[in-house]
């Protein structure tokens, strides 16, 4: 509860609640300079780890040999991800070094260097300001 000054004759404070949405969802998504390269929705109820993220990656991979195959042939594609285990595990840093992928480190504890936060978000929510969406799809 929180604490107020009242006298013992004051009526009992309602405190408002936010509404839960029905539906929600998580987005993984890579983009560039150029724009959004690949994403995907995270079944409900499934756990991003090494094994998942490993499949992610390959269906990232085969999409930008698809839409950007330059940046895979000139070698210039640089992979930043956070420090989650999903993304510093053996298995995922095995798969960047089969493709030749280079992984920029992305220091601890650094907000500042989160391209979603200035790219990404804004874009979002100017796409979806003011929209209901009854399902994911």
């Amino acid at each position: 509860m929180s604490s107020q000054w009242k006298i013992a004759s004051s009526p009992q404070l309602k405190k408002v609640r936010q509404a839960k949405s029905n539906v929600k969802t998580m987005l993984i998504a890579f983009f560039n300079i150029d724009g959004l390269v690949h994403h995907e929705h995270i079944p409900r109820g499934q756990t991003v780890n090494k094994e998942f993220y490993r499949t992610v990656l390959q269906r990232l991979h085969n999409a930008v040999h698809r839409h950007r195959s330059e940046k895979l042939r000139s070698g210039n594609w640089i992979l930043q991800h956070d420090n989650a285990p999903a993304h510093r595990a053996v298995t995922t840093n095995e798969f960047l070094a089969k493709h030749n992928i280079l992984a920029l480190p992305h220091p601890p504890y650094s907000p500042d260097l989160a391209p979603c936060d200035f790219f990404l978000f804004p874009q979002l929510k100017k796409t979806m300001k003011g929209r209901q969406f009854d399902d994911i799809e």
